[in-house]
């Protein structure tokens, strides 16, 4: 078992509520069988182990001085009564978690089969525990409460150079916890620092509260734990655990968030009623006035408008990377529906385009600042992208201008010149035949070259280049071709932001 199949966990944790009866122990396990039975996750049951006749320094053995070393020998049971809850636990179709607090403890869960041990706070940094522990082919949860960031590396290290299967819960120590104490945003910082690592949420606050449940599944966490007991006549609940009817009030919350909450790490798939709600609203295409079949669709030959009808065209389907022609003559205002156009759409290629840039850039060992968009220049179309185009990275573009122009092997860039800036191409990597006005010449990594305002100039690369210009601030409208043709083309550039990832 790994703890990811098994996620989300919800965790009751008995801890010394069993009261040290083990009639009372069992009954705890039934009567929380009872609440958790009706939801389809993964439940575990928790038990501590000490062994106290070590565990408690010799000089305080029955001392009520410490509070904690009177609970602990009041609820003392022998490790054949632990063992015959461990057994009820997981005849009542439990998980078995068990928290030891000595390395004689390790040793009784070994040998009572848990299947998963948690390492409370206190000992989050008990490196000779630690050290038992991680001999233990079982799952590790590890409550961090009260634990510095420094701690916690070390702690996330010494599991994953052992390749343990390990997960780290955000816990409050206090008992109970205050809600404005939470510290609930500490989960995101836990998944954000640990990416491969499960974080979940032990909870110590007032068992009635069911929102730091909500908010908790919110943040992802995966793991849930909180303490929990039976009250009869003559057991009660301290303020932190909870009894069956309000553990069933906690699950049923988290089960609410769970299911709000949705798909996690990928996009979810829309329902027919959505996507009809949505296609109602979508703008129709509609013909401008009276369409011929075999005609390629332009902007002047459609407009937009609602209704739209089962079956058509709509708005929400037209780029400049999609071109349709019809199959059909189309009066004018009438509607033009999918089954009568053909569609062929460019996205492939500017995706391939990408691709290639990157791999382009890989080969070069440059390094490019995040966040800077793309620009791809496709003067004939995309289809004749890798005859003739070049992708462009505008770097600074103030007073000053730096920019990187990549050409992809065998691409070549349209004779052009510029009224305004000047500019200057430094060849960082690839060779590259740079026209200038009747001028042939053939550069190399490491050539520099200034273009003069007016200067025709065009230039292409046979194996690839990355090409770093520095100019004066370039304007959109600075760029003159000598072939009318690619002014006219209003589509010849498209920008792409979030290319590198």
């Amino acid at each position: 078992m790994r703890l990811k199949d098994v996620t989300p966990l919800f965790i009751l944790e008995i801890a010394n509520n069993h009261m040290g009866s083990v009639d009372h122990g069992l009954a705890v396990v039934r009567a929380f069988c009872e609440v958790t039975r009706e939801y389809p996750y993964t439940f575990a049951f928790k038990l501590q182990y000490r062994h106290l006749d070590t565990f408690i320094h010799p000089d305080h053995r029955g001392s009520s001085e410490y509070p904690y070393v009177k609970r602990f020998e009041e609820t003392r049971l022998q490790a054949e009564q632990f063992r015959a809850l461990r057994d009820e636990i997981g005849a009542q179709g439990f998980l078995a978690v068990c928290t030891p607090f000595d390395e004689a403890s390790v040793d009784l869960i070994e040998e009572h089969d848990y299947d998963v041990v948690k390492i409370a706070s206190c000992s989050f940094t008990d490196w000779p525990l630690l050290e038992r522990i991680a001999l233990v082919d079982k799952p590790i949860i590890a409550s961090c409460a009260g634990t510095s960031l420094d701690s916690v590396d070390r702690v996330v290290s010494f599991f994953e150079h052992r390749a343990k299967d390990f997960a780290l819960l955000h816990c409050i120590a206090q008992y109970p916890v205050a809600p404005d104490h939470l510290q609930l945003n500490q989960i995101d910082l836990l998944k954000q620092r640990y990416p491969g690592i499960l974080v979940g949420f032990s909870t110590h606050e007032d068992p009635a509260n069911t929102v730091a449940v909500r908010m908790a599944v919110a943040k992802g966490a995966a793991i849930l734990e909180k303490h929990v007991g039976l009250p009869t006549n003559d057991v009660k609940l301290n303020a932190y655990s909870a009894s069956p009817d309000q553990v069933h009030d906690w699950v049923a919350a988290a089960d609410e968030a769970l299911r709000a909450c949705g798909v996690a790490g990928e996009r979810c798939e829309s329902s027919d009623a959505e996507r009809s709600s949505l296609l109602g609203l979508r703008r129709g295409v509609f013909a401008s006035g009276s369409l011929h079949a075999e005609r390629v669709l332009g902007a002047d030959d459609v407009f937009l408008a609602i209704p739209s009808l089962p079956g058509q065209l709509t708005a929400n389907e037209l780029s400049k990377y999609t071109e349709f022609t019809l199959r059909n003559d189309v009066a004018e205002r009438g509607p033009i529906i999918l089954s009568d156009v053909g569609r062929v759409d460019h996205r492939e290629q500017v995706h391939q385009i990408i691709h290639d840039v990157k791999e382009m850039l890989c080969r070069s060992a440059l390094a490019v600042p995040a966040m800077v968009d793309l620009e791809i220049s496709h003067h004939y179309g995309l289809e004749n992208f890798g005859e003739y185009g070049m992708t462009m990275l505008s770097i600074v573009n103030r007073e000053y201008c730096k920019k990187l122009l990549i050409l992809l092997p065998g691409q070549g860039h349209p004779m052009q010149y510029h009224a305004h800036k000047e500019e200057t191409f430094h060849v960082l990597y690839g060779d590259v035949d740079l026209t200038l006005n009747d001028d042939q010449r053939v550069l190399s990594a490491g050539d520099v070259v200034t273009v003069e305002r007016g200067m025709h100039h065009a230039f292409g690369s046979r194996s690839g280049a990355v090409i770093e210009e520095i100019s004066t601030t370039h304007c959109g409208d600075d760029s003159f071709y000598l072939d009318p043709a690619i002014a006219k083309n209003p589509n010849r550039k498209t920008f792409v932001t979030h290319w590198m990832a």
